[in-house]
């Protein structure tokens, strides 16, 4: 017998030990406890989208750079239980890095997320909603989603402050605490600024306590332990956010210039203080790789040593140095990472061929490229300039409008200038210009559900420019072929080279008349003085554009020519602006929204500036959050300005310039 129980125990324990050896130490854990040391062995996690684990090293990559627009998502594969108030309490901290791809610019961020599913199919947008939400969900309090985003790119839709901060956000992307990153140092006594996008590792706590109903989030570098004091700290009931069972995990997304996101190492605890991570034991990140300037020195001698052999040789070195031969004079060393070379534009546009022409105007030849170094599409504007004649500051300008970051603008990568010609880098939106949409039989019709998102797009993105960046930006040539549409058919109002800046509370200094005929104010011609107000005129003509589907002027060679805005203004004087609808259109619109359109089209148009709406005005009715008081078709503004009719006109338009938008500031009225 006493046999028999010494064999049973030996199983017994025999049993255990194998059970005990085939769980990793890393996934020693319950569903409510668990610490990653590294992902080798993480089999209970959810990988979605560009997220994978490299099996070398134990890195989890969320992103990657193989292409632009990427989300990647890694969730814990079973749900934690919050199914009671007192239950609600937690603790976690992981180890992340943000290594971009050129230098100071990469995008977006990674975010920490508590949410009721790991299934974000159609709700999940990359760039500023970080793979969390989209336009329609984002503040939705259906979304019961809880997220620490670590944000390097600032939207100003969403309230951000700086491009390096870290945020507490709730069902949505505005968040409702952030802060600079930086930590406080227990040694100094201060605290001291960090740079997310440094692609050094760091490492963030995140503390719940329910009986306080108090969040903590504590950032710091791997190499000190955790700070006394938290980054932010903030008093919120979770009860009514958290569901019973919920996901805990990562998404990251990038925009057209990615970064590598990884979590090095990840510890969460239900009950109780998280483990601490083994920071010395955490996967190393891949080495960055950097230039050796002994051997480009090298190379170019031994380049030099060859032409200088035959005559042969040093005609063909003379002629390449022409064929990528740039301007670059000494004030312009400050904007390096601004500056692309000639030689790599060329390159990218396979020598600027004509199979790669995207579309040509007055001001220069728009071409399609992919550089070589990041695989990233771009569009490159070739304009003729005259680098004596204020270049310095056109650069300055240029290069302060790359700092410009919003949806519904396209972006400004950078410049180059060679000869007697200057280069312009813009972000590649691959629907191409809104112009040919509504002009072109080659592209399918735009639905009105399409124009009017895109009309509020454009509008937006001319208030920042406007009023919500650090410095009033004039765009100057506001038109659809302007309006440029990305992937999803979202405007975004582009083509900056003739855009002028000045500070707020000032006048810009400009009496140059530049822009396109048809969309100029009446002002501009007379004193060649540019103003938002005659942004707001081309706006005006671009949303009848949009709307009516006919050019600002038709028939230009011909006796009887057509004025956009004073056909529209007839047809609403008759009572029929419905009937300047596109035709294409098949009448498939909301009426409401055309009449709106139209009759803010001839509000932004008007000929004094005085009685034109702000940009700010403009989305507010655009957003309905503002109705458009009706104006007499009698009236002398109402349509083409003339001096016989000043006095009249000046007095309602002095009146229409004072009245407060608490009381709906507008001209017409539009029954919604």
């Amino acid at each position: 017998m006493a046999i028999v129980l010494r064999s049973l125990h030996f199983l017994i324990l025999l049993s255990v030990l194998c059970i005990s050896a085939s769980i990793p130490f890393a996934l020693a854990q319950d569903e409510n406890e668990f610490i990653y040391n590294g992902f080798l062995e993480a089999e209970d996690l959810r990988l979605d989208g560009a997220a994978a684990i490299d099996h070398t090293n134990g890195l989890l990559q969320l992103t990657n750079n193989l292409s632009p627009q990427q989300v990647g998502r890694a969730f814990n594969h079973f749900p934690i239980k919050f199914d009671t108030p007192s239950s609600l309490s937690f603790s976690t901290n992981f180890v992340f890095a943000i290594v971009p791809h050129l230098q100071n610019l990469g995008g977006h961020g990674i975010a920490f997320a508590i949410s009721p599913s790991t299934n974000f199919t159609g709700r999940g947008l990359p760039n500023g909603y970080l793979g969390l939400f989209n336009d329609s969900n984002d503040g939705l309090s259906i979304n019961r989603i809880l997220a620490i985003e670590l944000d390097t790119v600032p939207d100003p839709e969403f309230g951000d402050i700086t491009s390096n901060h870290v945020g507490i956000d709730v069902n949505g992307m505005k968040s409702n605490e952030l802060a600079p990153a930086m930590y406080f140092s227990n040694k100094e006594g201060k605290n001291i600024s960090l740079d997310l996008l440094s692609g050094n590792p760091m490492h963030l706590w995140i503390d719940y306590d329910e009986a306080e109903k108090l969040l903590n989030v504590t950032l710091a570098p791997t190499r000190i332990p955790k700070p006394n004091r938290p980054l932010l700290s903030t008093s919120i009931d979770l009860s009514q956010i958290l569901k019973e069972s919920m996901y805990v995990g990562f998404s990251s997304a990038t925009g057209t210039i990615g970064s590598d996101h990884y979590i090095l190492g990840w510890s969460f605890n239900k009950s109780g203080p998280s483990q601490s991570l083994d920071v010395s034991s955490l996967p190393p990140l891949p080495e960055r790789r950097k230039e050796k300037p002994s051997l480009v020195i090298i190379t170019s001698l031994i380049a030099v040593a060859i032409v200088l052999i035959t005559l042969a040789g040093a005609v063909a070195y003379i002629l390449r140095r022409k064929k990528y031969e740039e301007l670059l004079e000494d004030w312009e060393e400050e904007y390096g990472p601004h500056r692309f070379s000639y030689k790599n534009l060329h390159k990218a546009t396979k020598g600027f061929k004509d199979t790669e022409l995207l579309g040509e105007g007055g001001f220069g030849k728009v071409y399609i490229g992919i550089l070589a170094s990041s695989n990233v599409q771009i569009a490159v504007k070739r304009i003729s300039h005259d680098s004596k004649q204020g270049m310095k500051e056109f650069v300055a300008e240029i290069v302060s409008m790359g700092r410009l970051r919003h949806r519904n603008l396209v972006q400004l990568l950078g410049y180059c200038r060679r000869r007697g010609e200057l280069l312009l880098v813009y972000d590649y939106m691959p629907n191409g210009s809104l112009d040919r949409f509504l002009y072109s039989n080659e592209n399918p019709n735009l639905s009105w559900v399409q124009r009017f998102r895109i009309i509020k797009g454009v509008a937006s993105g001319l208030l920042y420019l406007h009023e919500e960046w650090e410095q009033v930006v004039l765009h100057r040539d506001v038109k659809a072929s302007n309006v440029l549409l990305d992937a999803g058919l979202n405007g975004r109002l582009g083509d900056f080279g003739l855009a002028k800046l000045y500070d707020h509370g000032t006048n810009p200094q400009t009496t140059r008349v530049v822009g396109t005929v048809g969309y100029l104010a009446p002002e501009i011609t007379r004193t060649g003085r540019a103003t938002t107000c005659s942004d707001v005129f081309a706006f005006g003509v671009f949303l009848l554009e949009v709307a009516c589907g006919r050019k600002p002027i038709e028939g230009l060679r011909l006796p009887e020519r057509v004025i956009l805005v004073d056909w529209v203004t007839e047809c609403c004087r008759r009572g029929a602006i419905l009937d300047t609808s596109d035709p294409r259109l098949e009448g498939n619109y909301v009426v409401d929204e055309m009449e709106l359109v139209l009759k803010l089209g001839l509000l932004c148009s008007l000929a004094m500036p005085a009685a034109r709406p702000s940009m700010r005005q403009v989305v507010q009715f655009l957003d309905g959050d503002a109705d458009l008081q009706e104006l007499p078709h009698d009236s002398p503004i109402f349509g083409t300005f003339t001096t016989n009719e000043s006095s009249d006109s000046m007095s309602f338009l002095s009146h229409a310039s004072t009245r407060s938008m608490s009381t709906t500031n507008s001209i017409l009225r539009v029954g919604r």
